[in-house]
């Protein structure tokens, strides 16, 4: 009988891709959101999307995920659900229930069912560096304003804060009750189905040169970028051999500015630079002053080249306008 997995967020574009890969592993999901994503299933899944067993609910809802975890006998958990920037911003106190309170209710779960959960990995941000490259916004007040930079490492939006205070509160389950988890921080992810958020553009670009059509980019800057597939082996890897300890682990995300990625997306389909055009504001790019990356967990990990990234992307937009 194979391991059962419940994935938290696994509606969305990680968390498809998380699913991809425990099944392609034999492995049992339990997907845990508010909605599926049936349709974007069928396109990264196909036919395997029938083997996923799928609850509603919300993360605040403590006795529903206690009954999942012992009907399914959830093993491993891979928790990405979260409130994003915008959500977090708008209404701080909604963002700390799910993002904070919501995630200790999941290591609560660990911590009761000890004997049966022996693996977690979490969703962790590079946000706690920084200006978020996701927000425009909050990006433009920080330069401009007076706010904090990148160069303060320290998050400028409740996002970020509630992240960081998690990544302590995740030490303090393996301080006192030895539940051993991986936080994983990606840069920006990227790869198929990639469609919100700001830093959707470089994706949504390389999908518009495997149609033959024009795309504006709308953000400039140098930021690390991470595919999508790297992103969700680090966290099915970090759930199914997580080491004792509480640990946080940052992708190595390959830098490259706005300029270099059209470069590389026309690279792989000629020409495609003609249709593409780059405007908005400039990012940060969120390094991190003390990273601790994956190969440290994981001496055998090689990530996926951003041109290797780009024509994975291109692949699988032809394959679908061919299929």
């Amino acid at each position: 009988m194979s391991e059962s997995v419940l994935v938290t967020g696994g509606g969305g574009f990680i968390g498809t891709w998380v699913l991809r890969e425990l099944l392609s592993r034999g492995l049992s999901p339990v997907v845990f959101d508010l909605q599926k994503n049936s349709e974007r299933w069928q396109r990264i899944l196909g036919e395997a999307a029938s083997r996923i067993q799928f609850v509603a609910g919300s993360l605040l809802d403590r006795a529903l995920l206690s009954r999942v975890v012992a009907d399914h006998r959830v093993s491993r958990i891979i928790h990405l659900a979260a409130l994003l920037t915008p959500g977090c911003q708008e209404d701080p106190y909604a963002g700390c229930e799910i993002n904070v309170l919501g995630s200790v209710g999941l290591f609560e779960l660990a911590r009761l069912n000890s004997g049966q959960i022996r693996g977690i990995s979490y969703a962790s941000s590079y946000a706690v560096y920084g200006p978020e490259a996701d927000d425009d916004s909050l990006i433009a007040t920080d330069m401009s304003a007076g706010g904090l930079t990148a160069a303060d490492n320290r998050p400028p939006s409740f996002y970020g804060s509630f992240k960081m205070a998690f990544d302590l509160i995740a030490e303090q389950y393996w301080r006192h009750f030895q539940i051993a988890s991986v936080g994983i921080r990606p840069h920006v992810a990227y790869g198929p189905e990639r469609t919100v958020g700001l830093t959707a553009g470089p994706s949504q670009a390389a999908r518009a040169a495997a149609l033959g059509q024009p795309y504006s980019i709308n953000y400039r800057g140098r930021v690390g970028y991470d595919y999508v597939e790297d992103v969700a082996l680090a966290f099915v890897r970090s759930a199914m051999e997580t080491p004792p300890g509480s640990t946080v682990v940052d992708l190595p995300s390959q830098l490259a500015t706005i300029e270099e990625f059209v470069d590389i997306i026309d690279r792989v389909v000629p020409g495609s630079r003609e249709m593409m055009t780059i405007d908005g504001p400039t990012i940060p790019s969120n390094i991190p002053p003390n990273p601790r990356y994956i190969s440290s967990l994981f001496p055998d990990w090689r990530p996926v080249s951003l041109e290797a990234g780009v024509r994975k992307t291109v692949e699988f937009y032809r394959n679908a306008l061919s299929g």
